[in-house]
């Protein structure tokens, strides 16, 4: 980034990254309902490797070293359990709930970073835990009310495991940006997170009807278009411009969610994002970090 250059484009092209990336959830839980979450992103894996083949080799990008590749695959095999455990929560909570409870990610980073890095835990890091635990207990505590499904509990759970898996992604996620382009992270996400789900193919994989392919495929290319608009936008502004982009994804959710599932927001969850928003701004207001986006 340039002294002094104005950082509205890169905060507008960051939103529309966002936009997108919800746009894809939205297609994902119908998928995940319609073929179950581990069918809904199996097929969209083994589309976006298409999509992002077609990048990678279409730029002649060198083919990754080594101990690139052991990263590439590290990350691929977390990144295939995070996005499937997250799309199997999504398909049995709200969408705005799903994402509200997801934004825990960054605080659950803080302390791992503190055991995988050895980075010291500050007054700053404690209160942002404490908020974002409060605004986790708002949200639940309209679970406890028994005014929901049954399973949905089970969904929460399992965003709980896909955001405490999101933030091992995030220290991965910071090494990998040093060493490999957007373009290869792309290619390279998709082959590996693919590579792993096929292991439970023999047992698990259903082939889609072609009515579900337009929805698969628009996922995919929703998920690379988002990956490469905020590679663009981080790349041009500093990560503490952008760390408000990242909550927009809560107003995208509650709109989308409301337009195709007719879903509701309650005070509750609006209450508690707010509560955890608060604390990953307090957190990323102790030491900004520049980390490269990248979609699920």
């Amino acid at each position: 980034m340039q002294p002094g250059a104005s950082t509205a484009l890169p905060f507008l092209v960051a939103c529309l990254g966002i936009a997108t990336f919800s746009m894809m959830d939205v297609l994902m839980k119908g998928l995940s309902i319609a073929l179950g979450a581990y069918n809904a992103m199996l097929w969209r894996l083994a589309i976006g490797l298409v999509i992002g083949a077609l990048l990678f080799f279409g730029k002649r990008t060198p083919w990754p070293r080594r101990e690139t590749m052991k990263l590439h695959w590290i990350r691929g095999a977390i990144t295939a359990s995070m996005a499937t455990t997250f799309f199997f929560g999504l398909a049995r909570v709200p969408i705005a709930e799903a994402i509200a409870l997801s934004f825990i990610a960054p605080l659950i980073t803080l302390y791992l970073a503190a055991v995988v890095l050895g980075e010291r835990i500050g007054r700053e890091s404690i209160i942002a835990s404490l908020l974002g635990l409060a605004g986790v207990l708002v949200i639940l505590s309209a679970r406890a009310t028994g005014r929901y499904d049954p399973d949905a509990l089970a969904g929460v759970a399992a965003i709980f495991v896909s955001a405490v898996l999101y933030a091992v992604n995030l220290i991965l996620q910071r090494r990998q940006a040093q060493v490999a382009s957007p373009t290869e992270i792309a290619f390279f996400q998709n082959l590996t997170a693919l590579s792993v789900l096929l292991l439970g193919a023999p047992f698990l994989a259903v082939v889609p009807d072609l009515a579900h392919l337009p929805g698969l495929a628009g996922s995919a290319l929703l998920s690379v278009v988002s990956l490469l608009l905020l590679s663009w936008a981080y790349a041009r502004a500093e990560a503490q411009v952008l760390v408000p982009v990242e909550y927009t994804a809560f107003i995208w959710a509650s709109l989308l969610g409301w337009l195709a599932y007719n879903e509701t927001v309650t005070a509750t969850t609006i209450l508690g994002t707010a509560l955890i928003v608060a604390g990953c701004i307090i957190a990323a207001r102790r030491r900004p970090v520049h980390v490269e986006a990248t979609a699920l």
